[in-house]
This record gives structure tokens, C-alpha cells and sequence, in this order.
């Protein structure tokens, strides 16, 4: 039985004008290449939305003023489990721009699926995309 910690993780979900923010991974970390919604690890002591504010700032530079659950997920990689908390932001002050080098872009919702996501996104793109 694996004993390993479950990481906590929180991303955001970041909409405007019937576009949604993606980033990359950047190289050197787990499942480089591939897309995510930005966030990051929930530090000791953080409620998701406190670490959402915390990544946010760091990895786009805007400060959230809104923003309210959309779906958990549990998922189990071959080294390692997460448990991710999404949220939807519907209010910040700033322009989301790229602060740690990762490649970000503004894309439709229905085009989510053209893009090679992490695997535990799959069940988020498929909320997204139901009517």
C-alpha cells in the first residue's frame, strides 16, 4: 500500500469574454509540456482559496477578487496522489501575465480538448464543456 502524502492542490479556473486561461508546464516539472489551469501546491495551514491568491499572484500577477468552488478531484499518478480544488474566478485586479516563463494563453472553452492537459484535468474540461 502507498503511504505517500496526498498533495493538496488548487487551480483556478480564470474566464472572460467566452475564453478561458491554460497554461504549460514549464520543463523540470512533472508532466512538462503539458497544459494545466494555473495554481499550485496548497501550503500547510492554507485553505484552497488563500492558496489560490498565493499562486495567482506568483504565476500571473493578478490579485483575485472573486472567485467560488467549481469541482474536487482526486487523482492517482504512478508516484504520487493529488487532491485538486478548482475554482472559478470571476473577478480580479490586474492582466494575467506569464511571471515564471510558463507559456500562457487565452483559449475558447470548446476548443479545451485540442490541447494535451494534465490527466487529472480530464473530469474539469468535461464540466466545462457540459451545457
Amino acid at each position: 500500500m502507498d503511504t505517500s502524502p496526498v498533495i493538496r492542490v488548487v487551480a483556478g479556473i480564470l474566464e472572460r469574454q467566452h475564453l478561458v486561461l491554460i497554461a504549460q508546464r514549464p520543463d523540470g516539472k512533472h508532466g512538462a509540456g503539458l497544459w494545466e489551469f494555473p495554481g499550485g501546491k496548497i501550503e500547510s495551514g492554507e485553505s484552497p482559496d488563500q492558496a489560490l491568491q498565493r499562486e495567482l499572484v506568483e504565476e500571473l500577477g493578478i490579485d483575485i477578487r472573486g472567485s467560488q468552488p467549481f469541482l474536487e478531484i482526486a487523482h492517482d499518478y504512478e508516484k504520487h496522489s493529488v487532491r485538486l480544488h478548482f475554482l472559478m474566478v470571476f473577478r480580479w485586479e490586474g492582466e494575467p501575465a506569464s511571471m515564471e516563463g510558463q507559456t500562457i494563453k487565452w483559449v475558447r472553452r470548446d476548443t479545451l480538448q485540442s490541447y494535451e492537459f494534465l490527466p487529472a484535468n480530464t473530469p474539469v474540461i468535461d464540466a466545462l464543456l457540459s451545457p
